[in-house]
């Protein structure tokens, strides 16, 4: 079966990075015999702005409704004009508007290279439509808002069927690895909120027999990553605590250059590395392909394809044991380089 997917550049290296995606799925497509995917390209981040008005046009949204799934390359909104950081960024309105509720987030050392924390294999489950991200948390606005000029509200929140359904998720995802998932709360002082959600997830934890589980407060789960993060296997938490553990992680794992993400509903999936456009790099061919490449894989997996993802997993990890790396990693290669080496990696 053949898949349309979506390819949204965005800003920075997102021009760089996500054709560099693109090059190696499609390589490991063909290498592993499974049908060519056709890649529709869109507008969106500055580009779009020049070109249609909006950093997130009505075009791309309408056609991205037909679509299995998508890339969406990082983009740079805090420097977009004033009027369109006043709305959602692109990827929390994409997010936001396909009920894109499981945010996941893996953070895995590879061998050889100056990891924080060695060995380091887990995955960071990310509810991503609620919680402590006013902009989710609405169904109209951003959630924020000054009831005077001295005073500024966020609202947090938290709702049974999300965090049931993320909870699930993460369960699942737990049982087909090593069994073990960890809660992350701070229900010492949330009590009603991420005390809930504790709950919640331990409730859901109970139907899934084998599954080892833990949990920690946000706080002192930082500690026990750097200490000790190769114990770990999935995390499941809220948006906002999801969010700054999973770039803590990616940085232990080596770098936030080969930190992966997709998020998902029941019915499509975005590919999105977890780092952001990189500007100060952009256009010179130095920026890691890695995490965008392995989120084009995390999609072919969950599209079904995992034949050609695991190709990927195995091409991006035997490119970097031959020595070949970006500078992040401690070598001296280029986008460029790096991307044929995995493709030729792939294609032996």
């Amino acid at each position: 079966m053949s898949h349309r997917l979506g390819v949204l550049l965005g800003d920075g290296i997102g021009t760089e990075i996500v054709p560099a995606a693109v090059q190696v799925l499609d390589a490991a497509l063909a290498a592993a015999g499974a049908p060519a995917v056709e890649w529709v390209p869109l507008p969106v981040g500055a580009a779009a702005i020049e070109t249609h008005g909006s950093a997130l046009p009505d075009v791309t949204v309408e056609t991205l409704t037909k679509l299995d799934g998508w890339l969406l390359g990082p983009h740079d909104s805090a420097a977009y004009p004033p009027e369109h950081r006043a709305v959602l960024n692109p990827s929390g309105f994409l997010r936001k508007h396909f009920d894109l509720f499981a945010n996941i987030r893996p953070a895995k050392a590879f061998e050889g290279t100056p990891a924080l924390v060695p060995g380091l294999d887990l995955v960071v489950m990310r509810e991503n439509t609620e919680g402590f991200y006013a902009d989710r948390s609405t169904y109209r606005g951003t959630g924020e808002y000054m009831p005077t000029a001295d005073v500024a509200i966020a609202m947090g929140i938290f709702t049974r069927p999300a965090i049931e359904r993320i909870a699930r998720q993460a369960c699942e995802l737990a049982m087909r690895r090593r069994r073990r998932l960890t809660i992350v709360h701070k229900a010492n002082v949330l009590a009603m909120t991420t005390g809930f959600f504790r709950d919640i997830c331990r409730e859901i934890a109970d139907d899934y027999p084998g599954l080892e589980v833990d949990d920690f407060h946000i706080d002192a789960m930082t500690v026990h990553l750097v200490r000790h993060g190769a114990d770990f296997d999935v995390l499941v938490t809220e948006n906002m605590f999801g969010d700054i553990l999973s770039d803590l992680t990616g940085e232990l794992a080596g770098s936030l250059g080969i930190a992966p993400s997709i998020n998902a509903s029941h019915d499509r999936a975005m590919a999105q590395a977890a780092h952001g456009s990189a500007p100060d790099i952009a256009g010179r061919g130095l920026a890691n392909p890695t995490a965008m490449i392995a989120s084009g894989a995390m999609l072919l997996d969950w599209l079904g394809l995992q034949s050609a993802a695991e190709l990927i997993d195995r091409g991006l990890r035997a490119t970097v044991a031959r020595g070949i790396r970006t500078a992040d990693l401690g070598g001296s290669a280029g986008t460029a380089e790096f991307t044929a080496a995995v493709v030729d990696s792939i294609s032996a």
